[in-house]
């Protein structure tokens, strides 16, 4: 029986012209800075969001701890929500890597508001507290079952972040998945963020990598933290070149991951054991199981079924559509639930 993989949009294959690209590609050595596809890759990326600089990664994790190592000091605190990817899923890289705390918000399924930031920041007088310098959002919000925010909120976040002498950073690793929805630009966001991290081998469907967008500055020395982190790579623009292709053919097309994310809620509606479903609507299908049934035990049903999926806590299952999940996958998936 072939599997059905809903764990994570990551788990995708390159489409036969994304190869096609990659093999393609005219590449170099991106740590002496001559790989033109990584070049050409960072321009565009950089441009579309109009900012300064990218700077090209393996990983949003990397992205990530790379924006936070360069925006804070040892000592400094970092501002997010709780279910922040950056708290939960990285390792406890922002104590390891930039020695800061984390001050944790309690949001709207992970959607932390300007009022909550204002309140949450230390006064830089007091000696007992460590000094507030960082606010992270995540757009589309994992956590929350890949909701987004509305830009407002986000202007008024940044407000007051300027008013305090804050840096606002966004782990935007599914952010075009919102952009879709919304009909935001990308130049909007990249004018109200100091830094921004997305994701190509997500819901762009490449097999590797990040790209970290923000000032000619603040990306030198994220290269030289990047460097340190053992994060250099030679010939890159091989997978440069799947995120060129990405960038050009695979934004539009989410809205097909975010249908069939609404088909399957639609399909959960109808089973006894589902007890509630968050809100579907970027890609992410959370939904949440009695208290008699553990997830553990209910994922691994669902393999024996041909179907892969995450817990994502003592009840809760999720599922994540992406480019490789088909309309016929999905009639297939009616069939196993």
């Amino acid at each position: 029986m072939r599997s059905i993989d809903l764990r994570s949009d990551t788990v995708t294959k390159p489409t036969k012209e994304m190869l096609e690209a990659m093999f393609a590609a005219e590449v170099g050595d991106d740590v002496f800075g001559d790989d033109p596809t990584v070049n050409a890759l960072e321009e565009k990326a950089a441009a579309q969001f109009g900012m300064e600089a990218a700077l090209f990664c393996t990983s949003g994790t990397l992205t990530n701890q790379l924006a936070i190592r360069v925006h804070t000091r040892p000592g400094n605190d970092v501002i997010c929500d709780k279910l922040s990817h950056i708290y939960l899923y990285e390792g406890g890289g922002i104590a390891l890597n930039s020695l800061s705390s984390v001050k944790l918000l309690d949001g709207d399924k992970g959607r932390i508001s300007a009022n909550q930031v204002r309140d949450s920041i230390n006064n830089p007088d007091d000696v007992h507290a460590p000094v507030s310098r960082l606010v992270s959002l995540e757009n589309t919000m994992n956590k929350g079952g890949g909701c987004y925010y509305q830009f407002s909120e986000i202007e008024a976040i940044k407000e007051v972040c300027q008013g305090h002498g804050l840096a606002l950073h966004l782990d935007g690793a599914r952010l075009f998945n919102a952009l879709v929805e919304t009909g935001e630009s990308t130049l909007q966001f990249g004018n109200v963020f100091d830094s921004i991290s997305i994701c190509l081998s997500k819901g762009l469907g490449c097999p590797v990598g990040s790209l970290l967008l923000g000032s000619k500055s603040f990306i030198k020395q994220a290269r030289r933290f990047r460097k340190a982190m053992g994060g250099g790579w030679r010939q890159a623009g091989f997978l440069a070149a799947a995120g060129i292709y990405a960038l050009d053919h695979h934004i539009l097309r989410l809205r097909e991951d975010h249908a069939r994310a609404r088909a399957i809620g639609q399909m959960l509606t109808h089973l006894p054991e589902v007890e509630e479903i968050y809100p579907i609507d970027t890609n992410i299908v959370i939904f949440r199981l009695p208290e008699t049934i553990l997830a553990t035990d209910y994922v691994a049903q669902l393999g024996q079924k041909g179907v892969r999926a995450v817990t994502f806590g003592k009840h809760l299952v999720r599922f994540v559509t992406h480019l490789d999940f088909t309309d016929n996958d999905l009639e297939d998936l009616k069939k196993r639930l």
